[in-house]
Parts: structure tokens; C-alpha cells; sequence
């Protein structure tokens, strides 16, 4: 799915949730739902199925999520937080330690040496880490996470704020090194 419609499906349902907090009043009673709606039974294989894709897909929005919220924040070499500021891979381990308790390594070169597997650049989906050799090289420099649609959400440079740019860009298809996945591949569901 292109990347803008998931961040609108996902806003909307934070608009839907926000909404329902307030409006609690319209919202039918369960006894009222029960009558106006007949479910089909289930086997147990089939809801726990069901029950593993909605936890999976939760996991990746929250790791999205919580990406996507930081845009905007300002590049800060060393920085871990929203408050001071991301560097590329504070940013990276501090989505992944809020959203999924995954404390990954504090720098790009020790966060590519991590066990994990080496993802290709055509299997790519939301929440697999892509390494850069901004330098040229093969010497890994910068990272960010993978969003969908080519795209990425990384603490650019000094001067610059977290932001979302395209792997199609000359710069960045030019210094892409290679991709990982941190989450097990069970966990990453497209929206």
C-alpha cells in the first residue's frame, strides 16, 4: 500500500479513537451490538489466525507510529530523544525501544553488525532498518527506517530535521548499503 494511504488509515483510525473517547454516549451497548449483528462462528485456528494478524500488524504501525510522530524533530549529533534531538541511529533506537522494548546498539556500524537478516532491497517492508555509505565506500554512515514506497524516515544531518525521503533519490541510491531486519519477519505486516 502507498505509503501516504497508510499514514492517512492510521491517522484516521487515531482520529476514530480520539473521537470515540469523547463521544462515548453514541456507542451502542454491547447487548445492542449482539442483536444487530450475527457472526458467523469461528474455529480456534481461524481467531487465533486472526488475533496473530491484528497483534503483527499492530506491532509494525507502532514501530511506524512512532517514526513518523518524530518528523520534524531537529538533528542533534549524539541526540536520543525528542527533546534534545536524533542523531540517525538515536532515532533508530529510540522508535524501536518505545515501540517494541528492542534496545539495539548506539551506532550505525554496531547496529549493522547485529545478527539479523540482510534484507534485498526489492523484499523491503515497513520497519526493516536501510544502511547508507554516505562517504563513499562501503563504510556505513547513516541509517534509517524503512516507511513503504521506497521510502524512509531518518535524522538527516546537522541543520536538517527528521524527515521522510525516497531511496529513488540519486543521493540515497547512490550510498544505499544494504538493508536488516530487527523485527521477526512475522511481525512486519504492510497496512
Amino acid at each position: 500500500m502507498h505509503w501516504s494511504l497508510r499514514i492517512s488509515v492510521v491517522s484516521s483510525l487515531l482520529l476514530t479513537a480520539a473521537c470515540a473517547t469523547q463521544q462515548q454516549a453514541s456507542v451502542p451497548s454491547a447487548e445492542a451490538r449482539q442483536q444487530s449483528v450475527a457472526i458467523a462462528p469461528q474455529t480456534a485456528s481461524v481467531a487465533d489466525e486472526m488475533d496473530s494478524l491484528i497483534t503483527r500488524s499492530q506491532m509494525a504501525d507502532d514501530v511506524l507510529l512512532r517514526a513518523m510522530a518524530q518528523i520534524g524533530t531537529p538533528y542533534r549529533w549524539g541526540g536520543s530523544s525528542p527533546q534534545t534531538g536524533f542523531d540517525c541511529s538515536g532515532l533508530i533506537g529510540y522508535v524501536f525501544n518505545h515501540s517494541m522494548n528492542i534496545k539495539l546498539p548506539r551506532s550505525t556500524t554496531e547496529m549493522m553488525q547485529v545478527k539479523a537478516p540482510v534484507i534485498a532491497r526489492n523484499n523491503l517492508r515497513s520497519g526493516d532498518i536501510v544502511f547508507f555509505a554516505t562517504n563513499g565506500g562501503r563504510r556505513v554512515s547513516h541509517a534509517g527506517i524503512y516507511v513503504g514506497d521506497n521510502r524512509f524516515v531518518h535524522a538527516p544531518s546537522t541543520g536538517g530535521k527528521v524527515r521522510i525521503d525516497s531511496l529513488d533519490a540519486p543521493y540515497w541510491n547512490k550510498a544505499y548499503l544494504q538493508a536488516k531486519r530487527y523485527l521477526p519477519d512475522q511481525q512486519l505486516v504492510s497496512l
